[in-house]
């Protein structure tokens, strides 16, 4: 028994010594980590501060792009992406809950809000094993008052992220030249914007801007941990770009442009309206087009047709022949020449004008310019001479790029090897060009002989700062002709439009003196061989200026296999060119030879805090269409406070609750006006003039009201 005792003791004191070695060692592994604060090698501060430090980006707004006048082209605008929350490891708080709760609920709420039924929703919520679930589509782009409207319904578990979004107010307005930036995700999820076509892609390094970020301390569910200190790096948004583009001018050209394209469906049609004094560029735009908003359209018309495709001009190339023939002194206007046909030395086939080769028997220079005669401009290059004529193609601008704002910009190709090919080049066949080399050879003409490189880019603006970091102006290329030449080039090239034998009868207009070539250029078979043929199958174009006597716009205009009908050519070249023209002179209140009531420009008097009758009675009394919005009896706020044309539409926000007004008949144009003075968010379809509208006339104007209206041309 004894014996026994004295092992027990032995076995406990075994243990005891074995116990106390582990505490030791504990404690001293205690201590020797509280005193170093490492385990293993590594910092267990910087492991927790890993742990539970959380980083937030703060994304940079891309820079916006501005018309002239600072009219909105393009912007970054907030929308917001649904997420709900279903794993319930976030909720600490039963009496709070950060998750879905009731499921049945939450999805009945948000079929209210969103384009997707409550089964679909209540499917999403239900998915088994899912932290988090989101909505597709339905689920993005929602606005700021939807986003309101929601969180109104405190639904837990329903949270939302901020998503920036490329915005295009204008919806199609400049498409080609303005481009698109698209959202990219890198491969570390990142988000960012990228240009990938027109200014947006050649100007991505000033447009886009440097994000920001927070970092904080949070907790296992990524909540914010009291008394966490933020660091805080402020994101850096992009440049600002303001374009020569006037949006004014612009709407003129895209109005026309697209009634023509509805009316005739051409192949392909384009409009450029220049400053010929300056170069700026003060409209472009191109059919068939796209809307960026959307992206629809966009495979279909990537090219920007103007600047990146050379083409033959046809007869509006007559122009800057007969430029030359002046200047070298051999253009003489009563001097007469055999029309009809022209055999070139060595070439068994002649050259013939457009009527068949039957011509008009033996008739003057001046005439034949009128006429539109290749036989007379053949007959010019013999007197010119060949290697001078070159020389004035050069001098031109022609075969060369110009060195533009935008990317892959063609130079086009004058074909000179062959006698033949030196005659075709005289009156615009064979030799190619871009529709900007033929604005920037025509200020030179427009210019008293001295040409200006044509540009769309005024300036670059830190927006951070407000200070320009880059500026654009004026910039001479030359002066292919004497100032003589030029003045005298256009007092002919009048008469194309006045002559009763002039093939540019159909552009003239009212008010102003045109001087221009019309231009009816063969296409190349797609097979190539040959030209095409058919009534249709030719681009058909006007290259105009305006007053003839001291130019202040350029406007080129070309229209390629539209469905004529039987019609001429120059019929829908004239439907864009005409509007486009007279407009654009009157709102820039270019002085008129003679009065045109009906396009009479408006200096508009500031109407805020008048009383609302008043207000309609003296802007209806100056010409103008005033349009209340609301009922109340005081002006607020007005859609304009420049100048307007008369019968133009003029909107007057009241100080009652904004309502719809009846928009049956307006242009896209008169709708934006509404929408930037009311905030109202409003989906275009279609274009032209409205016919529907989503909202009845009258209604008010609430939080999240949505306006659907749609568009078509007259006549259908």
């Amino acid at each position: 028994m004894i014996r026994k005792r004295k092992e027990m003791n032995f076995a406990a004191s075994i243990m005891f010594v074995v116990f106390g070695v582990l505490f030791l060692t504990l404690l001293s592994r205690f201590i020797f980590i509280g005193v170093t604060g490492e385990i293993e090698g590594k910092d267990l501060a910087a492991e927790a501060s890993e742990k539970y430090a959380a980083n937030q980006i703060l994304q940079a707004d891309r820079g916006t792009i501005y018309d002239r006048n600072k009219e909105i082209l393009a912007e970054d605008s907030s929308t917001f992406k649904l997420i709900a929350i279903l794993s319930d490891s976030v909720t600490t708080d039963p009496e709070a809950p950060r998750h879905v709760v009731d499921k049945e609920k939450t999805a009945s709420i948000l079929s209210k809000y969103i384009e997707l039924d409550r089964k679909e929703i209540l499917n999403r919520l239900q998915k088994k094993g899912a932290f988090q679930v989101e909505f597709g589509k339905a689920g993005r782009n929602i606005s700021v008052s939807v986003k309101k409207e929601i969180e109104k319904e405190e639904l837990p578990g329903i949270t939302f992220e901020t998503v920036a979004k490329r915005t295009y107010p204008n919806g199609n307005l400049a498409a080609h030249l303005i481009g698109i930036a698209q959202q990219k995700v890198s491969d570390d999820g990142d988000v960012t914007s990228k240009g990938i076509l027109g200014i947006e892609k050649s100007y991505n390094d000033f447009l886009e801007g440097k994000d920001g970020e927070v970092d904080f301390e949070s907790d296992k569910w990524g909540y914010i941990l009291p008394n966490s200190k933020n660091h805080v790096t402020e994101p850096k948004n992009g440049n600002d770009i303001y374009l020569t583009i006037d949006e004014k001018i612009q709407s003129f050209v895209e109005e026309a442009l697209h009634s023509v394209y509805e009316e005739y469906h051409p192949a392909k049609a384009f409009a450029i309206v220049s400053n010929p004094e300056t170069g700026e560029i003060l409209a472009v735009a191109q059919r068939p087009s796209f809307n960026r908003n959307i992206s629809e359209g966009v495979e279909s018309s990537w090219t920007n047709f103007t600047m990146q495709t050379a083409y033959e001009p046809g007869s509006t190339m007559k122009t800057f022949s007969l430029a030359a023939a002046v200047d070298a002194g051999v253009f003489k206007p009563n001097a007469h020449y055999n029309s009809g046909e022209f055999y070139v030395k060595g070439n068994p086939l002649p050259i013939k004008d457009w009527n068949y080769g039957n011509g008009w028997g033996s008739i003057t220079y001046l005439e034949g310019l009128q006429r539109s005669s290749n036989v007379a401009f053949a007959e010019l290059l013999d007197q010119i001479g060949e290697k001078k004529y070159l020389q004035y193609l050069h001098s031109f601008g022609f075969g060369e790029k110009i060195g533009l704002e935008l990317e892959n910009e063609s130079n086009g190709r004058i074909l000179y090897d062959y006698p033949i090919e030196r005659y075709t080049t005289i009156f615009g066949q064979g030799t190619t060009v871009t529709a900007m080399q033929m604005v920037q050879a025509a200020s030179a003409v427009a210019n008293d002989g001295k040409m200006m490189k044509p540009y769309m880019v005024e300036k670059i603006v830190d927006s951070n700062e407000g200070k320009v970091i880059k500026q654009y102006g004026p910039k001479s290329t030359g002066t292919p002709i004497s100032k003589e030449a030029a003045v005298k080039s256009r007092e002919y090239l009048a008469t194309t439009v006045t002559s009763d034998v002039g093939t540019g009868k159909p552009f003239k207009i009212n008010g102003y003196e045109v001087a221009g070539k019309s231009g009816t250029a063969q296409i190349p078979n797609p097979n190539g061989s040959g030209y095409m043929t058919g009534h249709d199958n030719y681009f058909f174009s006007f290259l105009g200026m305006a007053p003839a006597d001291d130019p202040k716009l350029v406007v080129y205009v070309g229209v390629q296999q539209p469905d004529l009908g039987g019609q001429l050519g120059s019929i829908p070249v004239a439907k864009i060119f005409n509007p486009v023209m007279q407009n654009s002179l009157k709102y820039l209140n270019i002085e008129s030879t003679s009065t045109s009531p009906e396009l009479e420009s408006v200096d508009v008097p500031d109407m805020t805090e008048e009383q609302a009758e008043e207000a309609v009675k003296k802007l209806t009394d100056l010409g103008l269409k005033p349009v209340t919005i609301g009922k109340g009896k005081k002006i607020t706020a007005q859609s304009t406070d420049g100048s307007l044309l008369k019968k133009e539409k003029i909107l007057l926000m009241t100080d009652d609750y904004p309502t719809v007004p009846d928009m049956t008949g307006w242009s896209v144009r008169d709708v934006q006006k509404f929408v930037r003075l009311t905030d109202t968010k409003v989906e275009f379809k279609g274009h032209g003039y409205l016919k529907r509208q989503s909202v009845k006339p009258g209604s008010e104007i609430k939080r999240g009201t949505k306006l659907v209206v749609e568009f078509e041309p007259f006549g259908q």
